[in-house]
Order: C-alpha cells, then structure tokens, then sequence
C-alpha cells in the first residue's frame, strides 16, 4: 500500500523539466547552494540542512547519495521528499553511488525526471546567468567508464569546445582529492584533466561526509592559482560525518563535524563561496575568487 501512495504521489508532484530561475540579490548575480550525502528517514541531518535553504534563494545542486540506503523511489518519497524535495522545483541533482544501489538509478530519474538528464548518461550541462554549470556522473562503473575515449569524457571535452564562457563550475560526487576517509577517486583522473585543461573555474564534490575547500590545483593536484581548479567537497548535507585520514598538500580549510550547505554567489567574472552551518554550530568559511 505504501509503496501505491508515494508512486500516485510522485506522479501528481512530477518536477518542473527545466527549475526556477534562481533568485538572488541582483538579476546578474544567481546563486547555487547545497551539499551531497543526504538525507535518510529517521535522520535529524537533512530536517537542518533543508532548513538552511528555505532561507537562501537560488539554485538548489545536490552531489549524489541523495538518499540512503539505496535510492529506491519509497526512500525519496518517505525520506528526501518531506527535507530536501520541499525544494525539487528549483533543484538540478547529481548521482552518487547509494542513488544506483537501485539498479540504474531509478528512484533517483523517476523522482527528478527531466532535470536529472538523460537516464542513460546521468551528465548535463545548463547556463546559469554568465555560468556553464557541469554535472557529471563519476559513478563511472555504471555507465561504461570515464576514463579517456569514454562517451562521458568525449562529451565533456565536446562541452567545454563549445561552450567556453568566461565561468564554469563542476559538480559530482566522487572527489578527485580528498583528505577524508574515502581518499582520492583516481578513476576521476580523466575527467579531473579535462576540467583543468578546459579552464574550468570551480569544482563541487561530495561522498566523504567532511567540508574541504582546496586551494586551485593541477591535473595532478598541484596547487596552480593561475589556472587551476579549486575543488570544494561538501558531503555535509545531513547524512553523518567522516574522519580525516590525512591532509592533502593543497588542502586549505577542514570540518568535519558541522552538517550545512555552499553557497556560490556567481558574478560575470568571478564568484563568492560561503558555507552556511546548521543551527547552533559556529563554523563557517567564506571567500572570493577570479575566473579565469
């Protein structure tokens, strides 16, 4: 009977194809806010992170691993719908590995529909204000592989050829670099290469429940504040906290025990970052930075 009521409910509540344009304070400068590692039912996390964004306007991304355990259609309508999905209409997801413990991820395409992309990719792009934004799938194992030659990063090298505005930003959900307790995804390396090679400015990652912001870094995770990636992991969005295993060279600023949401403020030619903690937790990290 339960698994009925939250099908009918999810057809009557079927997402916008394309989301809201995102508010922000002035018309030429959107915002994307929110985090990866979501939410669970039973869990306090995701009630304080959807709280965080009830209050900021804009764009809504996730970083994968929307809902645990497994991603399957009665979690997103139990769990994800009543913390997150208040937010669905204004939301461009990407997919983690818990979102295809649902074999290819059908929970996850039937609850975002259109805005989730094309089912047999997982990727897309969208213009956000003077911003490309680029959502990959690094779950790579799921579709065919990533790695050079692979449809995804033959695409992506497509992308970045033929749309090369002056800002870009990434977002996944496997960190190319991390401090934390699942490490670095090597298997991103590909992909990692053609976002520094195609001067993209920004990179959203999620997966090890920390917040790491690094500082610009190479193809091979050297620090480069002239053409590098800076790279922020944000698995923060609800789910439990990791532990950091060891500090990444280029590594500037750590939490791990604070669940809450980015905020990118996107300008023409450059872009302000601001984590935004739960309720009654005091750390926060902000900044600017150029576009290339």
């Amino acid at each position: 009977m339960l698994t009925l009521v939250a099908a009918l409910f999810l057809l009557a509540a079927a997402p916008d194809p394309t989301p809201s344009p995102a508010p922000s304070s002035s018309p030429a400068d959107p915002v994307l806010v929110g985090a990866g590692d979501i939410a669970s039912c039973g869990n306090p996390g995701p009630v304080k992170t959807a709280a965080l964004l009830a209050r900021i306007p804009g764009t809504v991304f996730t970083l994968g691993d929307n809902v645990y355990e497994s991603g399957s259609i009665e979690q997103f309508a139990q769990c994800y719908e009543p913390t997150w999905g208040r937010f669905r209409s204004r939301t461009r997801p990407a997919l983690g590995n818990h979102d295809y413990r649902t074999k290819d991820a059908r929970g996850y395409f039937q609850y975002f529909g259109p805005a989730a992309g094309d089912p047999a990719r997982g990727y897309y792009a969208y213009d956000l204000g003077a911003w490309r934004v680029l959502v990959l799938n690094s779950n790579c194992s799921d579709i065919g592989g990533c790695g050079k030659g692979s449809a995804e990063d033959t695409w992506l090298k497509d992308e970045l050829a033929a749309h090369r505005p002056l800002c870009s930003v990434a977002m996944y959900h496997h960190p190319r670099f991390s401090s934390a307790s699942h490490g670095d995804s090597t298997w991103m390396a590909e992909l990692w290469k053609d976002l520094v090679d195609g001067g993209v400015d920004v990179a959203l990652a999620g997966h090890d429940h920390v917040y790491e912001r690094f500082a610009p870094i190479d193809a091979s995770g050297r620090k480069d504040p002239e053409h590098g990636v800076r790279a922020f992991t944000v698995g923060t969005g609800g789910m439990s906290h990791y532990r950091f295993d060891h500090v990444h060279a280029a590594s500037e600023v750590r939490n791990n025990d604070t669940f809450g949401v980015l905020k990118l403020t996107l300008h023409p030619d450059s872009y302000d970052w601001e984590f935004v903690p739960e309720r009654g937790h005091t750390f926060t990290d902000s900044g600017s930075g150029r576009c290339h």
